[in-house]
């Protein structure tokens, strides 16, 4: 099965648990990576063959930039279920989502949420 990545993809938004977060925002940084059978379907260097990663990202940029929820969990969950079921030919989606302002005293880079589904599991 291949994989389709997009990384470090950025954007400034306002989810969060904190009135802070949601007045000032912060960014939230995602990774997105398509289980998609590239070895069997793209045969003719068409894109109508695979998947438009062009498409999957400005999916989950309007997604990001409309939708705020107090967790990124529920980021990662809801963005997870649109991305199943707008792109049913994309077999399984892991999404890590990124968040680096996070209100914890202590140091570290940032908290880091995982979810996987796919089109065989209820999403």
């Amino acid at each position: 099965m291949g994989k389709i990545r997009i990384n470090n993809m950025s954007f400034h938004t306002y989810n969060g648990v904190f009135a802070e977060e949601k007045k000032l925002g912060q960014r939230l940084q995602l990774d997105a990576e398509l289980s998609y059978p590239i070895e069997q379907v793209v045969k003719h260097d068409n894109l109508k063959e695979t998947v438009s990663y062009a498409d999957v990202y400005q999916t989950i940029e309007d997604f990001i930039l409309t939708n705020n929820y107090n967790l990124i969990e529920s980021v990662a969950n809801q963005l997870l279920a649109k991305l199943l079921n707008t792109y049913p030919t994309i077999q399984a989606i892991t999404l890590r989502v990124r968040k680096y302002s996070v209100p914890i005293a202590g140091i570290f880079d940032n908290v880091e949420i995982e979810v996987s589904g796919s089109q065989d599991n209820d999403h």
